[in-house]
């Protein structure tokens, strides 16, 4: 039938029905879009709604794929264009989210955040329809409560530690989950922050050194005559800057080992149509909720599946151990972790951020800030639930014993926060709270254990070293920090290494097989450079010898590689750098191979899962993995059909912010702005990125004169 009428409608009305253009909004006439000579979009609105308007188009132009799959994610519909493999996933977003809840949060948000949300909805809309040929996969329309699906921005949420095998047998499927590959590069983030006795000219410094997946965030200025002035990284689909600093105060996360996560196992009975659960002599029944997910098939249909899924208090449940069912318990509070993450990007000094802090809807990211007025802090997440500190809580704990439950949350004041520090510094490379700030630290022997399960890492002792009695910083300075190409992890694991060689017998063979490779690491200086053979053996032996160490329980990463250089044996370091020789040997044809040569930087396909080829166009890239203390950290190895490592990960916006009565900055984005290879902008960072040449940010108009591309508005 609509074959048929398109065959009979008349030509000159489809030329016309092709032609209209769609409505403008009023939005829309009230915003303006610059793009720099990077293609980094400044987006100027008369209201703050205007600008979200502006800076959520302005994403949509440089990756659409991407917002769209955050957002697939976050309202659990992955499975609809992907397939039923992600219906699990799914699964785990959607026992927190629902349209009918989002729904109701929109409505009991406040005006100015409804306003927000409508502007977001009507940005992306307007953009798919100015540009029929972008293809959605599954949203063809966002809804302004869709918006508090996806409210803080980090790389990993706190629902990604729900563990899909268990999830997937609990709720009657057959699992097919295999066990993940082992995987030693720490995600988090560099943040330090300088006050002015510390500085050449008497401004407060920034670093903003997130260490995401590559390509994970835009960069972005968003303005509005309602006091909204902000530059930097925003997660793509969010309409907040992440990371970044307007005129008064720069702000920058990095993952917290704060315990805002519990598991708690219940003891249940499951035999009637009702199950209850125990807290301790009570019976209570569980909270039902039927939870239906649409896949798309084989042959390109949907097709759905209904699972009755259970929740206490505490939260849904996940898992079972024997009898007892797991309860997950997470923050759920969207609506103020919307507000806390847009309002803080207005806040004028420590104060009136602290005063946006007291939302308490940040449970994973400590933060970062400096000044104008010269105030340097470290805060710690704001959502930390008050606990029993007598039970072990990096596990799981008996919920059946009602002295384990959460207690409501600690007051901001009481957390282990480093405000305007004696020592003039702050800084957190994914590390606990307790050297933040140096001797200015909080003393751990106040907190409970709770407040950290990360423990030390050689980033942070890194950047304490160069932190430490230090004065006279320039933002050159900061800028040359971090990419220090000290690695004080080697340099500690190297000494034992060279002494088990010289302990062998001299007929041992690995003594002739080893000689060149010990030494050229017994004079390495434990720096990296794309020039350095010693740098390629020490990857390599680092990566072969982490596997050998016995695991703890409940032993974070930080603990597991302070503990490589003690816990392994000499004979173990031998044999893991005899793997490495020859694992070099094999795939080089050489173990002296530079290690530029082998790792890269490779940007050749808009995919988000993007695909390397040793044929393909790469440069090399010089920094490290921040496992070893590289604070210029990238998370790089083999790709499926390569023998050259490519990065995925670490260093991706960088930035380096000085507070004066004028802002001065400068920033890199991984690659390039742009998600399309055919713009300019899809790849003209990469060799600055690989340089860590950063270039200068155009803050203010005058800055920008000169360096515009074009200006425009959104729809032209």
């Amino acid at each position: 039938m609509t074959l048929a009428l398109r065959r009979t409608a008349p030509l000159a009305f489809l030329v016309l029905a092709a032609a209209a253009p769609a409505p403008v909004p009023v939005e829309a006439q009230r915003v303006s879009i610059t793009r720099d000579d990077w293609g980094i979009a400044h987006i100027k609105g008369k209201t703050d709604a205007d600008a979200v308007f502006g800076m959520i188009y302005a994403q949509a132009e440089d990756d659409f794929p991407r917002i769209e799959a955050n957002y697939l994610t976050a309202l659990g519909r992955t499975a609809e264009a992907e397939g039923e493999k992600a219906i699990w996933q799914d699964l785990r977003a959607r026992l927190y989210v629902s349209e009918a809840g989002l729904k109701a949060d929109y409505a009991a948000s406040p005006p100015w955040l409804r306003r927000l949300m409508d502007s977001w909805a009507a940005g992306l809309n307007y953009y798919l329809a100015t540009h029929p040929e972008v293809r959605p996969r599954v949203l063809t329309r966002f809804e302004p409560w869709m918006a508090l699906s996806f409210t803080e921005g980090s790389i990993g949420g706190d629902i990604e530690r729900i563990d899909l095998g268990k999830l997937q047998r609990f709720y009657g499927g057959t699992t097919s989950q295999t066990a993940a590959a082992y995987d030693g590069e720490p995600r988090g983030s560099n943040g330090i922050a300088i006050a002015p006795q510390l500085t050449a000219d008497g401004h407060a410094l920034l670093l903003i050194n997130p260490h995401t997946s590559y390509f994970f965030r835009a960069e972005q200025q968003v303005s509005s005559e309602e006091g909204l002035n902000a530059y930097g990284a925003s997660t793509w689909g969010q309409f907040f800057i992440y990371q970044g600093f307007n005129p008064d105060i720069g702000w920058m996360h990095t993952s917290s080992g704060v315990d805002s996560v519990d598991q708690f196992a219940f003891d249940v009975r499951a035999g009637a149509a009702q199950p209850r659960y125990r807290v301790g002599k009570d019976w209570r029944p569980l909270a039902r909720r039927d939870v239906t997910l649409r896949y798309r098939t084989a042959d390109g249909h949907l097709a759905s599946r209904t699972f009755r899924t259970w929740a206490t208090p505490q939260g849904p449940i996940v898992a079972a151990e024997g009898r007892r069912w797991i309860a997950f318990a997470m923050m759920d509070r969207p609506v103020a972790a919307l507000q806390q993450s847009f309002l803080r990007t207005k806040t004028k000094d420590l104060a009136s951020f602290m005063s946006v802090a007291d939302l308490k809807a940040n449970s994973s990211n400590n933060t970062l800030v400096a000044t104008r007025k010269g105030e340097v802090a470290y805060l710690h997440p704001q959502f930390v639930p008050r606990r029993d500190d007598r039970f072990d809580y990096r596990g799981v704990v008996d919920g059946s014993d009602p002295r384990t439950a959460w207690r409501g949350l600690h007051a901001v004041a009481d957390l282990p926060n480093a405000l305007r520090p004696a020592t003039g510094w702050v800084q957190n490379t994914n590390a606990w709270p307790y050297r933040a700030a140096g001797s200015a630290s909080p003393d751990p022997k106040r907190f409970p254990r709770y407040m950290d399960s990360f423990g030390e890492n050689y980033r942070g002792l890194h950047a304490q070293a160069l932190l430490t009695g230090s004065k006279g910083w320039t933002l050159e300075g900061l800028r040359a920090a971090a990419y220090d190409p000290d690695q004080p992890g080697f340099a500690e694991l190297l000494p034992p290494l060279l002494a088990a060689y010289d302990a062998l017998p001299p007929a041992d063979p690995r003594r002739a097989f080893l000689a060149g490779p010990i030494a050229a690491l017994r004079g390495w200086d434990t720096r990296w450079s794309a020039a350095s053979v010693p740098q390629t053996l020490a990857m390599f032996w680092g990566e072969a010898l982490q596997p050998k160490l016995p695991p703890l329980p409940n032993e974070s990463r930080n603990a597991a590689f302070a503990r490589l250089a003690s816990g392994t044996t000499g004979a173990q370091k031998l044999d893991a750098l005899a793997q490495a020789v020859t694992r070099l040997i094999a795939d080089f044809g050489r173990w002296q191979v530079p290690w530029g040569e082998i790792n890269r930087f490779q940007r050749i396909s808009p995919a988000i899962d993007h695909p390397f080829s040793d044929s393909a166009p790469s440069i090399p890239l010089p920094f490290s993995s921040g496992i070893w203390g590289s604070l210029a950290s990238v998370g790089s190895g083999p790709k499926s059909g390569t023998r050259n490592w490519y990065g995925t990960s670490g260093n991706s916006f960088v930035a380096v912010v000085q507070f004066g009565p004028r802002v001065r900055a400068v920033a890199i984005t991984a690659g390039g702005e742009s998600g399309n290879p055919a713009s300019p902008h899809f790849n003209d960072q990469a060799q600055r990125f690989a340089a860590g040449d950063l270039r200068p940010v155009y803050f203010y108009p005058d800055e920008l004169k000169g360096h515009t591309e074009r200006t425009y508005r959104p729809g032209q």
